[in-house]
């Protein structure tokens, strides 16, 4: 009887066991199978993710295609210059990615400027403040007056934004370029040449700085629209009306006397250059054995008009008539106000000025801000009939 007991004892010890065993089994299934769905959950959110990183972008392939090297400078600020990185390259921040249009900002310090560097081969994009102070730095000396170079800043700025608004490509070489760092558009100082301009020349770097923060957003407009803003080098004593140099007659390109410009000390207020007479009639097309003959080599040339500027309009060479535009790029000469010479079978000119004539002298608004003139009053003594205007207000039609 007492082994009976012990018996059915044992069995049922033996069951509770089996019982707990088949608990423990059931127990760590349910455990594989809860890790092995929350594991195919993450397999799936990788998956969906995926396809965003191998996104390709359709500018670069472009690029590729024009064999332009295409470079994005990130700002480091959203004010120009305020911090040592605001030059250096960022790869990770594409001022063109996710937009309509490259231009297509509501932030007027990050509207990009695409340039293309003419020596490089390739297209340098910067926030539109970065690409101020390079024009600065490029189109003016270091050492003219703070107020001079704040005009130069805002000519600048109203000339890039002419372009941008009006979607101007012209002289452009490539498709996904605005403007050139040539004088065909507006002289520029790469990225690159900035960083080395201020570890040479910290004040130079600084002085150029300078200009385009205290002009931050300011271009010049005329009827509420931004200028065809034009400035050359130096003026004969004058400036030109746009219709006697360019094919358009705007009311604010008028003639003014620039008197800063007539000291015979200034770079480019004369300037003489010669060549054999052979020379100088192969590039006018005339034919110089001829004219030679003809004319005993002494050419037979007269000033047929004159421009509101005091510079040469049209003029005649034998029997041939030229604009005094037309003259002047044939000669290679700096400006069409000039006289010339001939002796010992030479032709000497003498130019008085540097470029086209039209809107801004450089050289003048030097000697304006010498005077005392501020950025403002020089610009609006050049350009007749206009006003500063913030450029955001022009931002929302790019």
């Amino acid at each position: 009887m007492e082994w009976a007991k012990r018996l059915e004892w044992a069995g049922f010890t033996a069951g509770i066991v089996l019982a707990l065993i088949l608990w423990s089994n059931l127990h760590t299934a349910n455990r594989t199978e809860t890790a092995q769905l929350m594991a195919a959950s993450s397999e799936d959110l990788e998956t969906w993710a995926q396809p965003a990183a191998n996104v390709k972008s359709d500018k670069s392939q472009s690029s590729s295609e024009n064999n332009v090297i295409r470079t994005n400078a990130g700002p480091a600020s959203n004010r120009g210059g305020e911090s040592d990185n605001s030059l250096n390259s960022n790869p990770n921040s594409n001022p063109n990615s996710n937009r309509d249009s490259p231009h297509n900002t509501a932030d007027k310090d990050d509207i990009p400027i695409r340039v293309y560097l003419t020596e490089q081969r390739r297209v340098e994009t910067v926030p539109l403040e970065d690409y101020i102070r390079g024009v600065v730095a490029a189109e003016m000396p270091p050492s003219f007056h703070p107020a001079a170079l704040e005009a130069q800043a805002m000519a600048a700025r109203t000339y890039i934004m002419r372009r941008l608004l009006e979607h101007d490509r012209t002289n452009i070489p490539v498709q996904d370029a605005d403007v050139t760092d040539t004088v065909t558009h507006q002289a520029y100082r790469s990225l690159e040449q900035m960083n080395r301009l201020r570890d040479e020349n910290g004040q130079a770097w600084r002085k150029a700085d300078e200009a385009a923060r205290n002009t931050r957003g300011k271009i010049i407009t005329y009827d509420g629209k931004p200028i065809e803003a034009l400035y050359f080098s130096a003026s004969n004593g004058y400036t030109e009306n746009s219709e006697n140099v360019f094919p358009f007659a705007l009311p604010y390109l008028r003639s003014v006397t620039s008197p800063w410009d007539r000291p015979i000390n200034l770079p480019g207020a004369a300037q003489t250059t010669q060549m054999p007479l052979k020379e100088f009639y192969e590039k006018l097309g005339i034919d110089a054995i001829s004219a030679s003959a003809r004319l005993n080599n002494s050419p037979k040339m007269k000033v047929t008009g004159w421009t509101d500027g005091r510079r040469i309009k049209s003029l005649t060479v034998i029997d041939r008539t030229f604009t005094g535009q037309e003259f002047r790029e044939r000669l290679g000469l700096r400006s069409t106000s000039f006289t010339w010479r001939v002796k010992d079978g030479t032709i000497s000119f003498t130019t008085y000025g540097n470029g086209h004539g039209v809107g801004m002298s450089q050289w003048g608004a030097e000697g304006m801000a010498q005077d005392g003139h501020t950025a403002e009053q020089i610009l609006k003594y050049y350009y007749k009939g206009t006003q500063i205007t913030e450029v955001s207000k022009l931002v929302p039609s790019l």
